[in-house]
């Protein structure tokens, strides 16, 4: 708003101040030159000069301080400007106007060293957003577009200049401005269609509400986790059929070869009795190995009922039959699960811990309540863990004779229930600590 302008400005009322200053001293002039000398026309002269001579020290005063204002003024406009160059010349101590000159330098000084950090930290931001690999979108109050980075320009496949100002209705996405914090949704983009996760958040921008809205693909993250562990499947897949089928292979090359001779070896019924022994063995293996996968890709989901762990806990202690496993009793708990998927689990991981210490060491099992979460912990005194990122791999064993589905299915148990499972190496002594975490509500 202009400001309004007065009559009387500071520069006429500084004026007449000095002049006002100085009217009694010319009026005590003027009489005691009348007295003296009378109205001469000499004495009227001088006294018009004196008054001439009044007028312009007056004017000069004026000038002189009313420049120190015009420059703080010309300094304050450039800093509102934005023009943090300029520089006052009478800055200095001790005096009025150079401490309001000093003070106006150092505030120059600081606003352009703040613009400076905030130039950076934007470059810095636009970089950032440039390399991300997330759309980001940002919409004002009333819904129109005010930034977007590559990545969202590359989802809209449109470059920004047609993009902003357009309101999220136009663009497609006013759908994706509502709802919970974030999500996931199945939607087709000008730029491609897959998974994609949906965040929001709200910012105020000058005083304004602003929405924040950023978009993932999650189809190549997921597509990659899918190829890396149907990489792992079929790498353990392919070892325990190459087991089965070599000798399967080699027995079947034996009994062609057996049944072409002429005459036929005495003892040819011993030999095509053992090879068809060993293809009979393999063979059920085989059967065996497809039922433990059946068995893994099956599993039902929890029935829940509200049990005590402590019974559950002394009923798969007592199940072990190897070697006494010691229980470290807890508080009472009671919570909601399938008590025959969690004896199952509990179940494999005390068999693999009996299995670790080779019948001569020390397994032990106890929980406690963490909070709203139950703890339960399986400690054994063997080797620890072996050096591999496979033991979740379904069929992966380092056991003998093992099946390679006892951890799977029992971490698939644990997470069906909302917990979690992680193994890992005492820190206090040899050998691993088997850690479930289920929640109690």
């Amino acid at each position: 708003m202009k400001p309004r302008t007065p009559r009387w400005n500071y520069e006429h009322r500084l004026l007449a101040a000095l002049l006002l200053a100085a009217l009694p001293a010319f009026a005590a002039l003027t009489g005691v030159a009348l007295h003296l000398f009378g109205a001469t026309p000499a004495l009227l002269a001088g006294l018009a000069l004196v008054a001439l001579v009044t007028l312009a020290l007056a004017l000069t005063l004026r000038a002189r301080a009313i420049f120190p204002l015009r420059t703080l003024a010309n300094l304050l406009e450039a800093l509102r400007e934005g023009d943090y160059s300029l520089r006052g010349s009478r800055a200095q101590r001790g005096d009025a106007v150079g401490e309001v000159v000093w003070e106006i330098n150092a505030l120059a000084q600081t606003l352009r060293e703040q613009r400076l950090a905030v130039e950076e930290k934007s470059a810095q931001l636009a970089k950032v957003l440039a390399a991300l690999d997330l759309a980001v979108f940002s919409f004002d109050a009333k819904g129109c577009l005010t930034l977007a980075n590559p990545a969202a320009e590359r989802l809209l496949d449109r470059p920004l200049g047609e993009l902003e100002g357009r309101s999220a209705q136009a663009l497609g996405l006013a759908s994706f401005l509502s709802g919970e914090i974030a999500d996931v949704v199945e939607h087709a983009f000008p730029g491609g269609n897959g998974r994609w996760e949906i965040r929001r958040a709200q910012f105020r921008a000058e005083g304004r509400p602003h929405h924040l809205l950023v978009i993932s693909d999650l189809s190549r993250a997921l597509r990659a986790e899918e190829r890396l562990a149907w990489q792992r499947l079929l790498r353990v897949l392919g070892h325990e059929l190459n087991n089965s089928l070599a000798p399967i292979r080699s027995m079947a090359e034996t009994l062609s070869q057996l049944v072409l001779r002429e005459p036929l070896p005495p003892d040819w019924r011993e030999d095509a009795a053992s090879a068809l022994g060993v293809i009979a063995d393999r063979t059920d293996a085989l059967a065996r190995f497809m039922g433990r996968y059946t068995h893994l890709a099956r599993l039902p989901p929890p029935t829940r009922v509200r049990v005590d762990f402590a019974a559950i806990a002394r009923r798969v202690v007592r199940l072990e039959q190897r070697m006494l496993v010691t229980l470290i009793e807890g508080s009472e708990v009671s919570l909601s699960i399938d008590a025959d998927q969690i004896e199952q689990a509990l179940i494999n991981l005390i068999r693999n811990a009996v299995d670790a210490v080779a019948l001569s060491g020390h397994v032990g099992l106890d929980w406690r309540q963490d909070g709203s979460w139950l703890q339960i912990e399986i400690v054994d005194d063997g080797p620890g863990l072996p050096p591999s990122s496979n033991l979740f791999v379904p069929f992966f064993t380092t056991k003998p004779g093992g099946s390679g589905i006892g951890l799977v299915l029992t971490r698939q148990i644990i997470e069906q229930h909302g917990g979690t499972l992680s193994l890992q190496n005492r820190s206090d002594s040899h050998g691993c600590i088997a850690r479930i975490r289920l929640p109690l509500a």
